[in-house]
């Protein structure tokens, strides 16, 4: 480290600073020679107070992190990086975040511009690689002036970089909307030293908290004045469903509720709660006699999850209404058919009472009250035959009762027993897996936080998104919402395809997390597919199903994880009524 202050540090603590000044609350860091600047400007922010600081080895593993916590809080949490390879195991979480619209800020060190183009090592062409950004910035590398200043010209001012990395990560009605901004970063060497400077710089971390401006104030206004060529306003008599895709949020259901329409709202919406909630919509939308006579389509978020909505909209003799506050070039919509009307708003015409879709309502309703009862897991106690005076009545109960408890974990149970579990002030992750396809068809109306990767609908990353969830909702100032856990749902693929993120490092408050694995020895999802049937066996299961046979109970211990094997419904049931104290891998073995 060098004697006298080096401009990297410097530069990198008036950085740290102004994000901080901003709203920046979390920073994650992975570890590195060329970033060291950075790195230690946020220990020093750390030791200050001003910030919660995230180490991970993994920049894989940071990204998908970081976005855990930005789904949950809003708000970036900056990953800073050194150069070469590290900067290219960003790009999973950078698309995730760029298709699911999720705040992010990625600060990857750079050799300055003297060594690039040299074959100088760990160097690559960085600016560009990170492909799906809402801002990428190639900054030269910080200097001093002659003053012993450091030079401010063009994108090398510390205050001007974090105002435009900040808005565009975090977007805005009426333009893009949020997700990824890379700033690539050149240090020169020394590339740290602080002499002299430590006290200021410990000072100046403190007053930044002191200034900083809440962390709601990074988040867009979701009000925003609108034309009326922008809005919808909902009126008259056709027979019109609510659509509510991943990431909906409760506008979706408060739109359905003010215009008595039915609710389609996938289980990782935030929207599935509210009288109108059709809970089996997927199988209600292929029977003519319901979904087919639908003539209107009100779609909010990103729907992925059944092919039936999809078929819906494409349907020609289906109006159809996306409402999306986000515009801009580059801009996707949601929009199958290429014929969609895209609105930004989307409300109810004045004086339009919901009573005018009441039978429309009550012709999903009703079937819907059928279909739960005909496909819930739960068990209802036969109370007649408990309370039966005589021998036999009561003898049969008992087995009975025993045998229930008996019973073997299937999917449906495990799914609708965790959502059952969850409480509001708790968190749901739910991994791209089979799963999550068969709580969406159980899970009854309720208003729970879930959270799932649906960007890209892809298995990477599930296990950090989840931890990040974790660590920020239980960081959370507010105690009723940090007393919660966090339950993830998640494939044996899935897990293993992000094993690495389980390594928790030393010195990070512990999380109360339950990672429940349902483990059926392969991809069973692709057995729904059509080339199940029609490929040579052996040859699907070693491509496609791909099956595994890895030893749980040994991964969990090795990253020092609690396990547990849960195989029955009353184990199910004891697990999830115990008190959640620290990480947990819990396995579930389910049949293919």
């Amino acid at each position: 480290m060098s004697a006298a202050p080096a401009p990297a540090s410097i530069f990198a603590v008036e950085l740290l600073g102004e994000l901080i000044r901003r709203g920046v609350r979390d920073v994650v860091v992975c570890p590195g020679s060329r970033s060291q600047a950075l790195a230690l400007a946020a220990a020093a922010a750390e030791r200050s107070e001003a910030i919660r600081l995230h180490v991970r080895l993994d920049e894989r593993s940071a990204g998908f992190f970081a976005l855990g916590i930005a789904r949950e809080t809003g708000i970036p949490a900056p990953v800073i990086v050194t150069s070469g390879g590290a900067v290219a195991n960003l790009l999973p979480a950078a698309l995730e975040a760029y298709e699911a619209r999720v705040p992010m800020l990625l600060l990857t060190a750079d050799r300055p511009a003297e060594l690039r183009g040299i074959r100088s090592n760990q160097t690559t062409a960085q600016p560009g690689l990170l492909r799906a950004t809402r801002l990428m910035l190639d900054v030269p590398a910080p200097e001093f002036s002659e003053s012993g200043d450091l030079r401010r010209d063009g994108v090398r001012d510390p205050g001007v970089l974090a105002s435009r990395a900040l808005a565009a990560a975090t977007g805005a009605p009426g333009a893009a909307p949020a997700g990824p901004v890379h700033l690539n970063l050149a240090f020169r060497e020394p590339l740290s030293g602080t002499a002299g400077f430590d006290a200021m710089i410990a000072d100046g971390f403190a007053a930044a908290r002191e200034e900083a401006v809440s962390g709601t104030a990074l988040r867009a206004d979701p009000h925003p004045g609108f034309d009326r060529s922008e809005r919808y306003e909902h009126g008259g008599d056709a027979l019109t469903v609510v659509i509510a895709g991943a990431d909906a949020g409760p506008e979706a259901e408060a739109f359905a509720h003010a215009a008595g329409a039915p609710l389609l709202a996938e289980v990782v919406s935030g929207a599935r709660f509210g009288r109108e909630t059709i809970t089996g919509y997927a199988t209600l939308l292929d029977d003519p006699e319901i979904g087919g006579l639908t003539e209107r389509a009100v779609v909010f978020g990103h729907p992925t999850l059944t092919r039936q909505v999809t078929a819906l909209l494409l349907r020609e003799d289906v109006e159809v209404i996306v409402v999306d506050p986000h515009t801009g070039p580059g801009v996707d919509h949601v929009n199958p058919g290429n014929r969609a009307r895209i609105v930004r708003e989307a409300t109810v015409a004045e004086g339009f009472s919901p009573r005018t879709l009441h039978r429309w309502l009550g012709l999903w309703v009703l079937p819907d009250r059928e279909l739960q009862r005909a496909r819930t897991t739960v068990h209802e106690p036969d109370l007649s035959a408990a309370t039966a005076t005589g021998y036999k009545e009561r003898n049969a109960y008992a087995r009975a009762e025993v045998a229930t408890m008996r019973e073997p974990i299937t999917r449906e149970l495990l799914a609708e027993s965790v959502w059952r579990a969850t409480w509001p002030h708790d968190r749901l992750v739910l991994a791209a897996s089979r799963l999550v396809r068969v709580l969406d068809a159980l899970a009854a109306g309720r208003k729970l936080t879930v959270h799932a990767n649906r960007g890209l609908a892809g298995i990477d990353g599930t296990i950090a998104t989840a931890i990040g969830v974790a660590a920020a909702s239980q960081g959370d100032a507010d105690p009723a919402r940090a007393a919660g856990i966090t339950r993830v749902l998640i494939g044996d693929l899935a897990l293993l395809h992000d094993a690495g993120s389980l390594l928790l490092p030393e010195g990070e408050t512990a999380i109360r997390i339950q990672l429940i694995v349902g483990n059926d020895g392969g991809g069973t999802i692709f057995d729904g597919l059509e080339v199940a049937g029609a490929a040579d066996r052996e040859a699907f299961d070693r491509v496609m199903f791909t099956p595994q046979r890895v030893a749980l109970a040994e991964l969990a211990a090795a990253y020092g994880w609690e396990y547990r094997r849960i195989e029955t419904r009353s184990e199910l049931e004891r697990l999830l009524t115990e008190p959640v104290t620290g990480p947990c891998l819990v396995e579930a073995p389910l049949a293919r």
